[in-house]
């Protein structure tokens, strides 16, 4: 007898999270990606372009029905994820889909997967001098209501910063995380505005994807994961260090920044230094203070990592070796150094 395999609509294969799904899934699944811009541009994929405002996907009527009659889940990763986007489209955009993709689940009688954040755990408050990230985490937290409110079977699974691969820190495009690191690493950050026992919460990218695996390949079709390192979360101190050993490794050597309250620098050092600092030092100090202000947590986040069996694979230890390999990955890829031998220290 011959079984086909199980196909997946997915959004978002051009993201980094999208990459790292197509990676764990391709073996097993049938994969069919829905791009708005950006082809995915992968042989182990089919891939359509389509449109979450139009009622059919952008489709015809007939190619929607056939593909109604031919997926057997919705796995939706995409999403805004730009900060420097402005609030409305922000908004717009990350509720638009998971309405479309509601909407074709129920056709369908499939169950989507949707991928929000961790970071709805700590919604944010005043949000006026970052309104994006704002918005951000406010568009997930009014689209896990819609899909919660929704009669079809639904899966919410809320990943915390995502980070590059274990095996060697791989990802298919740097996001704020390297930015904000990255600035570190090369000695370019004088203050870092939060505590040094803050927590910064990173998930590797491959054991994002293994979790939504073994979901898809367990049928789990209802439910709400963290996907978070929780209690074992690295603190600021411990990123900090970890930056600095790599400079060292690449030769760089700067005096080390000092932890200092965000408030102070986002409402009395950056507008005495915007005369002094060249734009591109007040961008990057501002995409410093806009990613503490969002991913700093004095507690550690709720995680589901244990539950879902994925427990030895998040320990300190894990995942400070995880981030290590991601910056230097990082550092290979902008030319910093030879850095494949090194080693945390």
């Amino acid at each position: 007898m011959t079984w086909r395999k199980r196909t997946i609509l997915l959004t978002g294969g051009s993201g980094v999270l999208g990459r790292a799904l197509i990676d764990e899934l391709a073996h097993d699944f049938d994969i069919v990606c829905m791009r708005h811009r950006t082809p995915v541009a992968d042989p182990r994929i089919s891939e359509f372009s389509g449109d979450f405002a139009h009622p059919t996907l952008g489709l015809d009527t007939a190619d929607y029905r056939r593909l109604t009659q031919r997926v057997d889940a919705v796995v939706h990763s995409a999403a805004v994820t730009s900060w420097k986007e402005d609030p409305e489209t922000i908004l717009r955009t990350n509720l638009a889909g998971p309405r479309a993709l509601l909407r074709l689940a129920g056709d369908a009688e499939v169950p989507l997967y949707f991928f929000s954040t961790a970071f709805v755990a700590n919604p944010p408050g005043d949000g006026s001098s970052f309104p994006g990230a704002a918005t951000y985490v406010q568009s997930k937290i009014d689209a896990e209501q819609l899909v919660r409110d929704d009669p079809a079977q639904t899966v919410i699974v809320r990943p915390s910063v995502v980070s590059g691969s274990t095996v060697d820190g791989r990802m298919s495009a740097f996001q704020g995380l390297h930015r904000v690191l990255g600035g570190v690493v090369r000695g370019r950050v004088p203050l870092i505005p939060c505590d040094s026992d803050s927590l910064i919460d990173t998930i590797p990218q491959d054991l994002v994807a293994a979790v939504l695996g073994k979901l898809l390949r367990e049928n789990i079709v209802e439910g709400e994961f963290w996907l978070s390192a929780g209690p074992e979360a690295l603190h600021a101190g411990d990123i900090l260090t970890l930056c600095r050993e790599i400079g060292e490794e690449l030769g760089i050597t700067s005096a080390p920044p000092r932890f200092v309250p965000s408030e102070a620098v986002d409402r009395l050092l950056l507008p005495l230094l915007e005369d002094a600092l060249p734009p591109d030092a007040q961008a990057m100090f501002r995409d410093f203070l806009e990613f503490t202000w969002l991913f700093q947590t004095p507690e550690p986040l709720p995680t589901s990592m244990s539950e879902l069996g994925f427990g030895p694979q998040v320990t300190r230890g894990a995942l400070l070796e995880a981030t290590a390999k991601s910056l230097r990955y990082w550092a290979r890829t902008k030319g910093l150094g030879r850095t494949d031998q090194a080693r945390v220290a």
